[in-house]
């Protein structure tokens, strides 16, 4: 094959890798690019093509990491991964890894890791590179990365998300919530959630929030109740689209543009968590990004007319 398509047929594991270590779209998408790049202009014709493309990318990936940790420390109230709708990476042997590890719950877990050990439990535990070639990955020796497992499998271990092993279950309840949501069915919301359920947003200063994380079935099935149904009346649709590999959304306005995106965790047939991705930042790759503070004052309008 020609060095395109060497490089074309691993771009789908190469992106995989770098978003679960980035938890951004765009910032894998670069990474992977200037792969490509440092590939291309490389005149030596490496032993292995996969090992060399996917050492650059974790690199990569690394580098691009702790800059951002940084800028995360800044960051305006909660912060999730970009929405990812589909992985472009299959493996039928590790199928149900890959769909929980690239979960929102399993990337914000994976933020207690330093970068390297992030790197480290990533290439062993979800997409099963022998120790040698992680060890290349990551610059350390083959020791070294042992430990550095060890160290990422005990910070992992309690706080490792569950999802309901059904994915259909998993579906049904989604379908069942979203239609609840769209009635305006507190009751039949609050019947889906779990006691103690949280409902969490990421607007990062831009775009309309929640002012704390909203805790509980009553509080959350009220005000999921009160807001969704008046969305509808100012054309908001609702698209069921799996989102990080769990059942999810996209809301968008009456243009079609992206407005929300938002993932479900199911577990032992109720939701556990419901995040909601609002930040336009981390939506635009998703395609064009709906105005959220004008869709908010025009709810507002709408309350008042009402009223």
């Amino acid at each position: 094959m020609s060095k395109v398509e060497e490089f074309e047929e691993l771009r789908p594991l190469l992106f995989s890798i770098a978003y679960r270590i980035l938890g951004s779209v765009s910032e894998a998408e670069d990474a992977v690019q200037e792969t490509w790049l440092r590939f291309d202009g490389s005149s030596t014709v490496p032993a292995s093509t996969k090992a060399f493309l996917s050492t650059t990318v974790t690199r990569l990936s690394i580098d691009v990491l702790r800059s951002a940790r940084v800028r995360r420390e800044e960051y305006v109230g909660p912060w999730f991964p970009e929405p990812l709708l589909s992985d472009p990476y299959e493996d039928p042997a590790r199928s149900a890894e890959l769909a929980d590890s690239v979960s929102m719950a399993a990337l914000l877990l994976l933020e207690r890791l330093s970068p390297l050990e992030r790197a480290v439990f990533l290439l062993r535990e979800v997409f099963a590179f022998e120790f040698h070639d992680i060890a290349e990955s990551v610059d350390r020796s083959e020791a070294a990365c042992r430990q550095l497992l060890v160290r990422a499998r005990r910070h992992m271990h309690d706080g490792r998300p569950r999802f309901e092993a059904d994915r259909h279950e998993r579906q049904e309840l989604a379908t069942r919530f979203f239609d609840a949501l769209q009635n305006g069915d507190v009751g039949g919301l609050r019947n889906l959630l779990s006691a103690d359920v949280q409902l969490v947003g990421d607007g990062g200063g831009k775009a309309p929030n929640f002012a704390r994380t909203i805790l509980g079935a009553d509080n959350v099935a009220r005000l999921l109740g009160a807001v969704f149904p008046t969305l509808i009346e100012i054309d908001v649709t609702c698209e069921p689209h799996e989102v990080n590999g769990q059942p999810g959304a996209i809301y968008r306005d009456r243009d079609g543009k992206i407005l929300q995106a938002v993932s479900l965790d199911v577990l032992d047939g109720q939701i556990q968590t419901i995040r909601a991705v609002l930040n336009p930042d981390k939506l635009a790759h998703l395609g064009p990004v709906a105005d959220a503070w004008a869709i908010t004052r025009e709810l507002q309008q709408l309350r008042r007319r009402t009223t």
